[in-house]
């Protein structure tokens, strides 16, 4: 995204269209898909990856922005910090519970791992995610476009 300024068009994209059954064309509609950031300024990089957001980027620009929206039918968390923001103490104790736990927060919420590569070992240890969470994720994407 970095390089390109062009949020998801990497791996970790092509992934997250992958689950959401979408192409490219639908997932860059901005009359259907609105792709907000938790931060909207870069972290730095940290020894695994970026570093988390800064807090103070998302607590300047979420109430400003989110209201804009209009009417969203379902919001995807990628990631614990959009977990831990979104559903604050309602959020279960790990991302994998949390995710497993994707009902109690459906139909406005749908928690998910980040789909970054590094995150092939939790994929391998959590086959039930494709499995059922997937599937889900699918059929709660198409019921928000309808």
């Amino acid at each position: 995204m970095h390089g390109s300024g062009i949020p998801w068009s990497d791996a970790s994209g092509m992934r997250l269209r992958e689950w959401l059954h979408m192409d490219r064309d639908h997932f860059y509609n901005e009359s259907q898909v609105a792709i907000v950031p938790m931060g909207f300024c870069y972290p730095g990089r940290g020894a695994s990856g970026d570093l988390p957001p800064r807090p103070e980027c998302s607590q300047t620009w979420h109430p400003k922005l989110l209201p804009m929206l209009g009417e969203v039918r379902l919001t995807l968390l990628i990631g614990q910090y959009a977990q831990a923001y979104f559903l604050g103490e309602r959020r279960k104790k790990t991302l994998t519970d949390t995710v497993a736990a994707w009902r109690e927060f459906a139909p406005r919420f749908f928690p998910l791992p980040h789909p970054s590569p590094r995150n092939v070992g939790w994929f391998k240890h959590n086959p039930w995610f494709d499995a059922e969470v997937v599937p889900a994720l699918r059929d709660a994407v198409a019921a928000a476009m309808e």
